[in-house]
């Protein structure tokens, strides 16, 4: 009886084996009738989404999307470097043009950049950044047009958005990738030397996030254009909203949906999305009103046009551009976006680690430092890891695009998450700041870049929908092994073909499932114990950290699985389960970016704070992201008990940042060192006086310097040895011999810092005259005596010499701060 069971087993295993091992068979028994299934399950994928689907390449995102991925791959990709022209280029004419920006003149006085910066920019071919040479741009590397673009906005937001519209989605890469040559050689030269100013119009206002269904349209016909009779061409008609530089373009990137109801173009009515190139003197343009985003001076505005003939010749690409358009802007973008706004985003995020660490060791309270208060050591860490990580997303996908990648979800990460750090990074600048911070003027150097925020996360796909619906949306199909070939399996006409195809992605998928499970399981067991995950020669300091990456890539692999298993094309629409998905996905990639900067950064041990806060403060919210999935997951509760023991065995292990280490974090930024450097390097740091910035930087210094000194004085007030109030106090103490004539000098020195330092503009009641006191009046050696008669010098002398029992002592604040002399 036993050995008829034993070859019962036997048979059914060699059955199962034939079925799943013998391609023929299994096709028959088993793919061809998931085939079916799955293509009643599918969702219909409009022509738009398929574009959007096509657009871009795959690059470090697959290999985050495999489970299982190649650090070794990562970090062997080249260090990105600057050429010598590039490196000539941003310390020569961007270093000018930041000197010459006032940016409160340009927002609040003239609303516009002033001609002789505009004329600066076209002269100096600022336009031209992406056109190569042979046009007479500059052809430089994506690396080089974002350092470009993170300088001039940590100046500027204005001029930073002035210069990365041409050199982004618009004419010049959509001339440059699928212009014809008659239109490149006549259009690319000019908007190199600046001679045309291009904008790119797509938002109607019907139809932002969903540019697909733009009611902007075009009817294919013949006319009469510059007294010639019988063109073909079309007759648009448009509303646009929201294009930056329109008023003041001189051509306009128009797209539009084209009909040809008479064929004369010989085939179908409806053509599809198409791009043209309009000059926008064309008669029946309606262009140069502006609208007015939050105070930003940037030109933007509406332009229409109702029947106005365009010949055919204006399409980009011609008559082989017709209907194309939306492919064309989805490959741009795939590229465009990785740079412009995550530049802008670290210039401010740089800009605010910079001044509020400075400002937080300037600024004093209770008798201390405000940095050394825990409350704003919390901010000062976020801001610091927040801006280490961003800017190694930044390089990483700047470095990519220039080894030939268009990376359409890459570019939707870094787009989504480095705006929204730019914005908590602000905002805890500004919370440091107070009254500084919010108090406009010429001395305000942080406000603006807090009101221009919220327009990098509205613009080239508004926040919510990007992280919502794009990023594991797209990134579901593009990016897994073989999800695309399935879909397109299902998609082929030719059944044979189909069934062979689909039953390849079919039983690889298979495999990828089982040893995603597998591998999820094992690492959260045993991950530390599992060496094959972390790069070769791997500093011990990060090796926790590639193993805590590759558990989750496997994790992720394997719920990602599960969801699109059970849920099929309703993962879709369950838009806050895709975007907790996108959040996995996206710490996956910004972990790899800090670890690979660290590595090519040559691993300097300074910035380990850094590493450790950014990697654990990820990886926490990675874990909080599987957790609110599975919490909110809507399958019986047994399965999600079942992956939840599969992803998170051992339960949830990972922390947030401790409070000793965001001490560390915060304290790198509180005084000048190689780490503050490294951190802030690429902004513009003016050093000219009457620039706040520059005696922000000299005060941090001068505190520095003078700690010892204002400890000793505290200690004799303290003691009963020095008893004279206010400014008698630095007197008295030289005359007890608690200070010398030289450390007297340096206390008044560092008084009239810290007063020019925390000092904010008024004006008259009606706003018509100038700030009452402006430091652009006084000069870096009359700095220590400028303030003596100000209102403001009792309120410094009070911060630095404030002894009364409500003050919190040294030992209570200052613990574990070296500058601070006990």
């Amino acid at each position: 009886m036993l050995l008829s069971l034993f070859y019962i087993f036997l048979f059914l295993i060699a059955v199962i084996g034939l079925v799943l091992f013998v391609p023929i068979l299994r096709r028959l028994i088993v793919s061809n009738q998931i085939l079916k299934i799955f293509r009643k399950l599918l969702p219909q994928i409009s022509q738009t989404e398929q574009d959007a689907l096509d657009a871009g390449t795959v690059w470090w995102d697959g290999d985050l999307f495999s489970g299982k991925p190649d650090w070794n791959k990562l970090l062997a990709y080249p260090k990105p470097k600057l050429s010598a022209e590039e490196e000539a280029f941003i310390n020569g004419p961007v270093e000018q043009l930041c000197d010459m920006l006032d940016e409160w003149n340009i927002t609040h006085e003239l609303h516009d950049l002033p001609p002789e910066i505009w004329q600066f920019i076209k002269d100096k071919g600022f336009f031209g950044l992406i056109i190569p040479k042979q046009y007479g741009g500059y052809g430089f590397s994506a690396l080089a047009h974002s350092q470009v673009v993170m300088k001039v906005g940590s100046r500027s937001g204005t001029a930073a958005v002035t210069v990365m519209v041409p050199n982004s989605l618009g004419p010049a890469e959509l001339l440059l990738h699928y212009g014809t040559d008659e239109q490149k050689n006549h259009y690319l030269p000019r908007l190199a030397k600046g001679l045309e100013v291009p904008c790119f119009a797509l938002t109607s206002p019907d139809a932002g996030s969903d540019a697909g269904s733009i009611p902007d349209f075009g009817i294919v016909c013949r006319g009469e254009f510059e007294g010639k009779q019988d063109v073909l061409g079309m007759r648009v008609t448009w509303e646009k909203r929201y294009i930056t530089l329109g008023p003041v373009a001189t051509i306009l990137g128009l797209a539009f949906k084209l009909y040809d109801p008479d064929r004369l173009l010989g085939g179908d009515e409806d053509l599809g999305i198409t791009l043209a190139l309009i000059p926008t003197n064309t008669p029946g343009v309606e262009i140069g009103r502006r609208h007015f985003p939050l105070d930003a001076a940037f030109q933007n505005g509406p332009n229409s046009g109702k029947d106005v003939f365009v010949p055919m010749e204006w399409i980009i690409g011609e008559q082989e551009g017709v209907g194309n358009g939306w492919r064309m802007l989805m490959n741009c973008l795939a590229a465009g976006r990785s740079i412009s706004l995550p530049a802008t985003s670290v210039g401010a995020a740089k800009l605010a680690a910079r001044t509020s660490g400075a400002y937080s060791r300037v600024r004093v309270q209770f008798n201390t430092p405000i940095g050394y208060f825990e409350g704003v050591e919390e901010a000062l860490a976020r801001i610091a890891g927040n801006t280490y990580m961003m800017d190694a997303a930044r390089v990483m996908t700047a470095s990519a695009v220039d080894l030939g990648e268009k990376p359409s979800v890459i570019s939707a990460i870094v787009k989504y998450h480095l705006t929204e750090r730019a914005r908590q990074t602000v905002i805890d600048a500004m919370d440091i700041h107070g009254g500084k911070g919010i108090c406009l003027g010429p001395q305000n150097y942080l406000g603006r870049s807090y009101q221009h925020i919220p327009v990098s996360i509205t613009v080239e796909g508004a926040n919510i929908l990007t992280r919502n619906m794009i990023i594991f949306g797209q990134g579901a199909i593009r990016c897994h092994p073989f999800i695309l070939q399935e879909v397109n399996a299902a998609h082929e006409q030719d059944q044979k073909r189909a069934s062979v195809d689909f039953d390849q992605a079919l039983a690889g998928h298979v495999v990828f499932s089982v040893r995603n499970t597998i591998n999820s399981l094992a690492y959260g067991l045993f991950g530390k114990y599992m060496k094959a995950s972390v790069p070769d020669n791997a500093e011990p300091e990060t090796v926790i950290y590639y193993q805590q990456l590759t558990r989750f890539s496997a994790s992720f692999a394997f719920v990602s699985d599960i969801a699109l298993l059970l849920l099929g094309g309703a993962l879709k629409r369950k838009e806050r389960l895709s975007a907790r998905l996108g959040d996995i996905l996206s710490m996956l990639y910004l972990c790899s970016a800090t670890l690979k900067r660290f590595e090519e950064d040559g691993r300097p041990q300074s910035d380990l704070p850094l590493l450790h806060w950014s990697m654990q403060d990820a990886i926490y919210r990675m874990q909080q992201a599987f957790d609110e999935f599975l919490n909110n997951f809507p399958a019986h509760v047994a399965l999600v008990w079942m992956i939840r023991k599969i992803v998170f065995p051992l339960g949830k292990r990972c922390s947030p940042p401790s409070d000793a280490l965001s001490h560390e974090v915060a304290a790198l930024i509180l005084t000048p060192s190689e780490a503050r450097d490294r951190l802030t390097a690429g902004i513009y740091v003016p050093t000219a006086d009457g620039e706040p910035m520059s005696y922000l930087e000299q005060a941090l210094q001068c505190a520095v310097e003078c700690a010892p000194v204002e400890a000793k004085l505290r200690k004799a007030v303290k003691s009963g040895q020095v008893t004279a109030k206010g400014d008698e106090k630095i007197t008295q103490a030289v005359q007890q011999g608690v200070i010398d004539a030289a450390e007297a000098e340096q206390l008044k020195k560092m008084k009239s810092l810290r007063a020019a330092v925390i000092m904010v503009d008024d004006f008259s009641s009606d706003f018509d005259d100038e700030q009452t006191t402006s430091m652009a009046d006084v000069s870096t050696s009359s700095v220590p005596n400028v303030f003596e008669s100000s209102r403001l010098s009792k309120l410094a002398a009070s911060d630095i010499f404030n002894t009364t029992d409500e003050t919190k002592t040294d030992k209570d604040v200052n613990k574990g701060h070296p500058d601070q002399v006990k």
